[in-house]
């Protein structure tokens, strides 16, 4: 499972537990990018923040681990390069699942090498609010016959949760409460790092750290 995760979240937790039950898969692992390709990576988190929260939060779940595989690459992070590192990593004899949203199903014709991540693993779509499954059809018809009937085949019937990394970020930035959306250990690293706060947030830290010097 890939992303940003800026930060990780509850509902990231609740796709993953439910893909790795349909699926009998024997673990999940959580990928952070190091740079996005398809996203703006101006003010994305340090990768160290972002890869310790995911440890945080998976810490409860000895089928759920943290990866620092695309981190260590550096640039660009391409999920195709990740997908054959972990092929050529496990044999391909491993059964290679890739978690995605529906929102993100309908770019994926513009993902490099999009056909190669294909044939390298299965895509597995899990619905995300406000984004129904079949709204997918509008790229349908960069997909051959093979792979659209693979890509209905492996659809997620997990529940809808309405959390959002950007809105846990814009919570933070206001001052409000970020419980229940996050994971407790999660709430309190980014708490202690003062980590998407706002001005009032950064200034506490800084007094903190001037306390501590």
């Amino acid at each position: 499972m890939g992303g940003s995760f800026d930060p990780i979240h509850l509902g990231h937790l609740i796709v993953a537990e439910r893909a790795r039950e349909a699926l009998g898969a024997d673990r999940v692992l959580f990928i952070p990018c190091n740079i996005p390709p398809h996203k703006d990576a101006a003010g994305l988190t340090s990768g160290r923040h972002r890869l310790r929260m995911i440890e945080l939060a998976a810490a409860g779940n000895p089928r759920f681990r943290a990866s620092d595989i695309e981190l260590r690459r550096g640039g660009v992070s391409y999920t195709v390069e990740t997908i054959e590192e972990l092929r050529n990593l496990h044999g391909r004899g491993a059964k290679l699942w890739f978690i995605i949203g529906a929102d993100s199903l309908r770019e994926l014709t513009t993902w490099r090498d999009y056909r190669r991540l294909l044939r390298l693993c299965t895509v597995v779509t899990a619905g995300r609010p406000g984004v129904a499954l079949d709204r997918w059809r509008g790229a349908r018809g960069a997909f051959g016959g093979r792979e659209i009937a693979r890509l209905k085949k492996h659809f997620l019937d997990a529940p809808l949760i309405g959390i959002s990394s950007s809105e846990i970020r814009r919570r933070r930035q206001a001052g409000m409460s970020i419980r229940y959306l996050v994971p407790p250990a999660v709430e309190r690293y980014i708490a202690a790092h003062g980590l998407y706060g706002g001005a009032a947030e950064r200034g506490r830290v800084r007094c903190r750290a001037a306390r501590t010097r």
